[in-house]
């Protein structure tokens, strides 16, 4: 019997759930229903009950933390689950390869390449690659094996620059010459192998008669087609299938997951029983009911459920309008401090965005607060590689003595200019004081002088580094603002394009990290000591920083959207609901729909309170533009309790129905009426004709020095900026 009586504490669809058997199974579990309390149930009850070998149980999920929990929890109910295959899928894979080697091509011993093994290989194989383009076709290499495609296989669904199919076959002929496997194989060679050898597959059949698999929505092609081989579904081999998921929590696109799995599995799988796990545990009745209005606008082929609170009550999500992100930062600020007043601990607090480069505002308010926090899933702002290059840059700007500033960037981007080339290049600079004590002269000047004496790529290298600097000497100017000088830096250097690829390769915003930096430089001058002051403030925040190392487990939660996946806290603040920050400008279709599921997760984040900011202007590329609340809001506003400025079409409160902000003064007081309404007017993207440019389109909105500023693209190419609030009569607006 199960350990103390554990079937008697699940509700009706979670015993349903454990207790079915004989066909397929689709657990569709809404977030905060107890899913892993199911699927660990289960496993203990198939073998304490109906007396199901645990060896011949596989349960699959897909992070190692989920893993190891899932085989506590099932263990501490049945000790003899301990006998079962509890693992994630790259594991379940090395344990099928090791057995099967020879069939795979592969050594015994076989050792697995990561990403950098990869790309070192990738070069051997096509020496013509750039460092760039390496890490590109590392990327789509990885991308083919997780959609199950080989060198052999129509590449064009990836998409590549260049000949994608002859750099993967001569890669995959040099993986196999050293018999070793990479992360896509350890899905991808198990499907095959089993797909090819029947012997080998009626074995596994016979050995796995109950395949479990959790987080089932995450899962890609090459996984799906894993599960179809070791299940013997279309050899109809009798093997149970019980896969756990929500398709309404599917956010992993990018990283190759496919919604559609979850979608078909009824048909992929025939005769499979749907059992919906419907009550959420986790938060009150007025939160499910915001992410309720919110998914229930995605209609491409949802599994419809209905959440229902087992927590009734509670008060209203609060949806907050503020001026700009600045107020932002200061609204979350008060909210905690408030809520530290009146007992709580900082720990009850997440404040979540759709990037991480979100995160600047909020820890640069916390730190002058003194609010401790962490941040989860990426290293603070400040600690970012692409930011930590840019300020070496800007300090190298300000002092050419600075060897730590100069010695990361000499190199960076790649200049041919090693480290040996570097010690080369101190020594010559060091210059000896009457007491010895060694002297940094100009490290600039040091390399424009010896230069020649370096090899020819690396006195190429050090002659572009010079110039760049000759140039970013001459770019002050105190009629602009230092965001102006910091892009380009960015931009000349090459920082930008450096990261970019990173971006693109690992689903990282080194980009929009450093486009955030400039957003901060825009308060000053363009000028020396605007930059020093500029540095100064930066090192403020990094001292600031250094007492706020030691916070313990009471501190504030900063964290990405698809970072909250599984988590839950009290109260959650979901930041940047405005149109272009989420959803991203660039989402349509299928992709609005995955971010929308993105804010659905946000919102079943929380137990007890939700607010959800949006701003009416954001610093974005350096200047400030007018925002438009993101579409999302709309589809839930009746959910929330409305606060601050709100646009048209919202009924607004200036101040908090709680009365417990501090400074709703300063929080809440909006730009100008008059702004607000040409804002609303003259929006990015709106057509227009001038009479004497003709027909255009509003590429820009945003305020400089109180006035209200847009910049037209018009048909001829040409791009003018204009005040309307005074040029009405000769730009007029084209109604579509």
């Amino acid at each position: 019997m199960l350990k103390n009586d554990y079937l008697s504490k699940l509700n009706d669809q979670q015993r349903a759930a454990v207790m079915h058997e004989g066909s397929p199974l689709l657990i569709l579990a809404g977030a905060g229903s107890g899913k892993t309390r199911v699927i660990t149930t289960k496993i203990s009850y198939l073998i304490s009950e109906k007396n199901i070998d645990p060896y011949s149980i596989l349960s699959v999920t897909f992070t190692k933390k989920a893993a190891n929990e899932m085989r506590e929890r099932a263990v501490a109910l049945e000790e003899r689950a301990c006998e079962s295959q509890i693992r994630t899928f790259h594991s379940f894979g090395s344990w099928f390869l090791r057995k099967y080697a020879e069939h795979a091509g592969l050594a015994p011993s076989f050792t697995v390449y990561d990403d950098d093994d990869v790309a070192t290989l990738i070069k051997m194989a096509e020496p013509s690659l750039s460092a760039k383009e390496v890490r590109v076709a590392a990327h789509q290499i990885s991308l083919a094996k997780d959609y199950c495609l080989t060198p052999e296989d129509d590449l064009s669904c990836i998409g590549s620059e260049f000949d994608l199919n002859d750099i993967y076959s001569k890669y995959q002929k040099r993986l196999r010459a050293t018999g070793n496997a990479d992360f896509g194989d350890l899905i991808m060679l198990p499907a095959q192998i089993l797909e090819s050898y029947s012997e080998i597959a009626d074995y596994i059949h016979n050995r796995f008669r109950v395949i479990m698999v959790d987080e089932y929505q995450d899962s890609n092609i090459a996984q799906y087609r894993l599960l179809q081989s070791l299940s013997g579904v279309q050899q109809n081999s009798g093997t149970y299938v019980c896969v756990v998921g929500d398709d309404d929590q599917s956010i992993y696109k990018f990283r190759g997951a496919e919604v559609e799995n979850i979608l078909t599995f009824p048909e992929k799988f025939p005769g499979t029983q749907i059992i919906k796990l419907e009550r959420n545990y986790r938060s009150t009745a007025s939160i499910l009911n915001a992410a309720g209005l919110v998914v229930k606008n995605n209609h491409h082929g949802s599994l419809e459920k209905t959440l229902v609170a087992d927590r009734q009550g509670g008060g209203k999500p609060v949806l907050a309008f503020l001026p700009d992100q600045n107020a932002e930062a200061t609204f979350v600020a008060d909210l905690v401090m408030k809520s530290l007043a009146g007992g709580g601990k900082y720990s009850d607090w997440a404040v979540l965005y759709r990037t991480n480069a979100q995160s600047l505002g909020f820890e640069k308010e916390f730190l002058h607060r003194k609010i401790p926090y962490v941040v989860v899933g990426s290293l603070k702002f400040y600690e970012r590689e692409e930011i930590k290059d840019a300020l070496a840059y800007i300090s190298f700007c300000a002092n050419h003595k600075d060897e730590i500033s100069f010695r990361r960037i000499i190199n960076k981007p790649p200049r041919g200019i090693g480290g040996k080339t570097q010690d080369k290049i101190m020594e010559k600079a060091v210059v000896l004081a009457e007491d010895e004590t060694p002297i940094f002269s100009d490290l600039l000047e040091t390399v424009r002088n010896y230069k020649s004496e370096l090899s020819k790529k690396a006195c190429e290298g050090a002659d572009s580094f010079v110039k760049l600097f000759d140039v970013l000497s001459s770019c002050f100017d105190e009629n602009k603002s230092l965001s102006d000088f910091i892009e380009r830096v960015i931009h000349d250097s090459a920082l930008d394009e450096y990261h970019k690829a990173g971006d693109e390769i690992e689903g990282t915003t080194r980009v929009q990290n450093l486009q955030e930096l400039v957003n901060t430089a825009v308060p000053y001058k363009c000028t020396m000591q605007g930059l020093t002051d500029f540095l100064d403030a930066i090192n403020l925040d990094r001292t600031l920083d250094a007492e706020n190392q030691n916070v313990g487990d009471n501190a504030v939660t900063l964290i990405t959207l698809h970072n909250t996946k599984g988590l839950e806290y009290n109260k959650v603040v979901i930041t940047g609901l405005e149109e272009g920050v989420f959803p991203r400008v660039e989402k349509t279709g299928a992709e609005l729909e995955e971010e929308r599921r993105l804010f659905y997760v946000g919102i079943t984040r929380a137990r007890d309170e939700l607010y959800v900011t949006s701003t009416s202007k954001r610093c974005l590329y350096g200047r400030w533009d007018f925002m438009r609340p993101s579409p999302f809001i709309k589809e839930a506003a009746q959910a929330f309790t409305v606060i601050g400025q709100a646009p048209f079409g919202f009924a607004a409160r200036k101040t908090s129905p709680y009365g417990q902000f501090g400074r709703d003064a300063s929080v809440f007081a909006n730009s100008s009426e008059e702004s607000d309404e040409l804002a609303l007017k003259w929006k990015k993207g709106t057509h227009v004709f001038h009479d004497d440019y003709g027909d255009g389109v509003v590429a820009a909105a945003y305020s400089n020095s109180g006035e209200f500023v847009i910049e037209v693209l018009f048909a001829s190419g040409g791009k003018k900026k204009f005040l309307p609030k005074y040029q009405a009569k000769a730009l007029q607006i084209i109604k579509d």
